[in-house]
């Protein structure tokens, strides 16, 4: 009986042994092909960029519920330390740079700068060099260039012009859109696809580039011009209508009933209509109030005014995004309180710098999204469909524009302004694709459609007085529209030869 558990135990020694003795041979043969790996690992040019070394497996790594990975630099502690996310500042240097690069060289070549932001972007992005590593926060940072920007054009906006032009903003954008989503769902079911598909199209096709077109007109100085106001009027149109949308998009994929689809498409409206009640009472109310003491408060530096009107404008704009409507409109919003007191040019003044960093910077983050290797090897397909989406867009908002009583100029350039595909369809197309609504080929194509006409947009603006000049040699305009509207045309084209 005694022999057994000896013999039990000289066994186990064996095999313990034995065990170890593979684990180490294994464990070395790993080591070694690691190493050989590594040796032999070529070079790349984006390695620079990534900040990948061989303690890399040590960053902590966040997961959202959305899948969206977030580097963490350094890692926790239970004492309160100083985190500085080395990635992110390396991948915002890489963009400023870039765009600041691409602006020039576009600049000394006499074309717009907005094309240079976005071929930068499109260049350092996943679908180029891969520079970038963190694009969720680098387009996160990016988003304060839109809020900026419409803060800064709600300063200069008129309100006076605005009623003038509220009729055509407001009908007007309401009507395209409607007018767009009628049509391409009726292509849609002769073509034999999905109703909502094509309702979502039509969408889809309804937005414009705020950010692009806004910039275009205060480069230029047109957004007080009339062509001007009827064109920014209906953009904020189109930015309020987004809410609007995407309470539509649940019912076109089938998760929601019409009767459900009423009632959101009804709450935003109303939550609207409030927000803008409470910003027009606070406007006499507290605004010239506030503003005045800011003023007294920063005698001696522009310091504290200039972080107290920032800090007004993403107030708005967080207010508004909560409230299920967008950022983009709170800015504005902002923008438009601020304008009707004496202190709008001095606001403007402090804010300008900060837009157009930030300016550059959004720019460049839609470049970003823009493959290139896919737009070439497609690029008949999507050039085909740019064309058609812009001859279809201009045709449309020209023959609306002109019913309200605008004159066939006027009418054409605002036509003409509106004919892009807006950088909101990026997220409609998003927020598409997980309801199942577009997939497969019509997804890639509406992507690279959008991108190439974010790309083309600038050098179609740069064409707007050519068209007007043939416009007039071809008898396009009534002689009575000719002389009022030359000094229109000599501006647009004196503008476009000094700035861009």
């Amino acid at each position: 009986m005694a022999l057994l558990p000896k013999c039990s135990i000289v066994f186990s020694r064996k095999s313990f042994l034995k065990t170890i003795s593979l684990k180490v041979l294994m464990d070395a043969a790993l080591t070694v092909r690691l190493l050989m790996r590594r040796d032999t690992r070529s070079f790349k040019l984006q390695d620079v960029f990534s900040l990948e070394n061989e303690g890399s497996d040590d960053v902590t790594t966040l997961i959202d519920k959305k899948d969206n990975v977030f580097v963490m630099s350094n890692k926790k502690s239970k004492y309160p330390v100083l985190q500085v996310d080395v990635r992110l500042i390396s991948d915002l240097v890489v963009v400023i740079v870039s765009a600041a690069i691409g602006g020039i060289i576009f600049s000394c070549l006499g074309q717009p700068v907005i094309v240079g932001y976005l071929l930068a972007g499109s260049l350092i992005g996943p679908g180029g060099l891969k520079f970038i590593s963190e694009m969720v926060q680098v387009e996160t940072v990016a988003q304060f260039g839109v809020v900026f920007l419409l803060f800064a054009l709600g300063l200069e906006f008129s309100l006076t012009k605005l009623k003038v032009v509220g009729p055509v903003a407001v009908l007007g954008g309401l009507l395209q859109i409607v007018i767009l989503m009628f049509l391409c769902g009726t292509t849609a079911m002769l073509c034999g696809a999905n109703l909502s598909e094509g309702v979502f199209v039509g969408c889809f096709l309804s937005m414009s580039s705020t950010a692009v077109v806004v910039k275009f007109l205060v480069e230029k100085n047109s957004n007080n011009a009339l062509h001007g106001q009827v064109t920014i009027g209906t953009l904020i149109f189109q930015d309020c209508a987004v809410g609007l949308l995407f309470a539509l998009l649940p019912v076109l994929g089938g998760n929601s009933g019409l009767l459900h689809g009423i009632i959101s498409m009804g709450k935003v409206l109303l939550i609207l209509s409030m927000y803008l009640s409470v910003a027009s009472i606070l406007t006499w109310s507290f605004v010239p109030r506030f503003l005045k003491l800011m003023i007294r408060l920063s005698s001696q530096t522009n310091e504290l005014y200039q972080l107290a009107v920032v800090a007004f404008c993403l107030l708005s704009a967080w207010c508004s995004d909560k409230l299920g409507l967008s950022l983009e409109l709170g800015s504005f919003v902002a923008g438009v309180m601020i304008s009707t007191t004496d202190f709008a040019k001095h606001t403007l003044d402090q804010v300008e710098p900060i837009r157009n960093l930030f300016a550059a910077l959004f720019l460049a983050s839609i470049g970003m999204l823009i493959h290139v290797q896919f737009l070439w090897t497609h690029v008949d397909i999507l050039l085909a469909s740019v064309i058609l989406v812009i001859v279809f867009k201009t045709t449309v908002a020209t023959v609306i524009t002109k019913v309200f009583g605008y004159n066939i100029r006027t009418s054409l350039i605002v036509g003409l302004l509106l004919a892009q595909i807006g950088e909101f369809a990026f997220v409609l197309l998003s927020r598409a694709s997980n309801l199942h609504i577009v997939q497969g080929k019509m997804y890639l194509l509406l992507l690279g459609t959008t991108a190439l006409s974010l790309v083309t947009t600038p050098v179609l603006f740069k064409l707007i007085p050519a068209i007007m000049h043939l416009g007039v040699l071809m008898h396009w305009f009534p002689v009575e529209n000719v002389a009022p509207d030359e000094e229109k045309v000599a501006m647009i084209v004196d503008t476009h030869n000094r700035v861009l």
